[in-house]
């Protein structure tokens, strides 16, 4: 038996079904409402519960072999900062207290390359890889900070025994709901929006992000204590969007954000969000995002499991292709970066 936290999410809603595929059973946490768009729903079992609920997640590890814990917050608006911690550091210790108290039980834990902490100012180059070190003097962003601190439950849980492996995806790419992750990215493109920030982000194919958690988790249980950095590349932000516009039969943007106005931009917003109580479209960590390149190297897991990204070239077309069927026409209220 396999559990699944974060099943209704964008690696959930694909992992289920490669799981499934391998002949596994899969039982799911749910919050409030069982996720029936979720290909094979119908056959796992669902168990609901809150994500900080250790002895929910007890009882629901009964028979499990492997866990895959996908669950988390991505949000960059300053209010959410205590919502951050509860989830995806709170969160993330409840799951790795319930597989300790199982024996036997692997964990596979999605973070992020946010939780890598960025280009140190001394850096020589644009490349990080997984022997990044976080600066803890350095100024984080309460997503990326929480991150990295539910990264260091996983540690916590693999000092006392826990075989589990991290991955660190970056800006991940598929086709599930238009106004959630960074499926928002696509939207942007679809609205026709005229402006976009100088800059490049690291992408990787959501199909490519599943594999490599199953063959790191399953097929490689000789690892443990080890984290993957799962990116294809870096892609500059106006390519990524002509790209799509152009699968759509869109108009890709054409006025450039000079930093300083990014700057003004983030700035009014955090004030605007203040004023009225509602989240900002954009923060200081979105405006800044992708400002210094960085390419996030990913060798480990292509030797690790002899794993190949796909082009992004060929994600963003099959993306899109995925994404004129879904019919959800909610507005996009900005753009989510990991």
């Amino acid at each position: 038996m396999i559990f699944v936290t974060g099943g209704s999410g964008l690696i959930g809603s694909y992992l289920i079904p490669a799981l499934q595929a391998r002949g596994l059973a899969v039982r799911a946490l749910y919050r409030e409402q069982v996720p029936r768009q979720v290909p094979g729903a119908d056959k796992v079992e669902w168990v609901q519960g809150e994500l900080r609920d250790s002895g929910v997640l007890r009882d629901a590890l009964a028979g499990v072999t492997h866990v895959f814990h996908c669950a988390g917050l991505v949000s960059y608006a300053p209010q959410d900062a205590e919502l951050l911690q509860q989830v995806n550091v709170e969160g993330t210790a409840a799951v790795v207290d319930a597989c300790l108290s199982r024996p036997g039980v692997r964990l596979c834990y999605v973070s992020s390359v946010a939780a890598l902490g960025g280009l140190p100012e001394t850096a020589t180059g644009p490349e990080l890889d997984e022997t990044a070190k976080w600066d803890l003097g350095a100024a984080h962003g309460h997503y990326a900070t929480s991150k990295y601190l539910g990264e260091t439950e996983v540690w916590r849980g693999v000092a006392e025994g826990l075989s589990a492996v991290i991955v660190n995806p970056s800006v991940i790419l598929g086709a599930t709901d238009w106004t959630r992750s960074s499926t928002r990215l696509f939207r942007y493109a679809h609205d026709e929006h005229s402006f976009y920030t100088p800059g490049s982000v690291n992408f990787v194919d959501v199909r490519d992000v599943v594999e490599a958690m199953l063959r790191l988790t399953l097929d490689r249980s000789d690892v443990s204590g080890e984290r993957y950095i799962l990116s294809a590349g870096a892609l500059p932000l106006i390519e990524f969007f002509r790209q799509a516009a152009a699968y759509f039969g869109k108009k890709a943007p054409t006025v450039e954000v000079p930093d300083w106005a990014a700057e003004a931009i983030w700035r009014l917003e955090h004030l605007r969000s203040l004023v009225t109580g509602s989240r900002p479209l954009i923060t200081k960590d979105t405006a800044r995002a992708g400002r210094r390149p960085v390419v996030y190297r990913a060798e480990k897991v292509q030797r690790a499991v002899g794993l190949e990204f796909r082009p992004l070239a060929e994600t963003i077309r099959w993306a899109c292709a995925g994404l004129q069927q879904v019919s959800n026409s909610a507005p996009a209220q900005g753009v989510v970066l990991p």
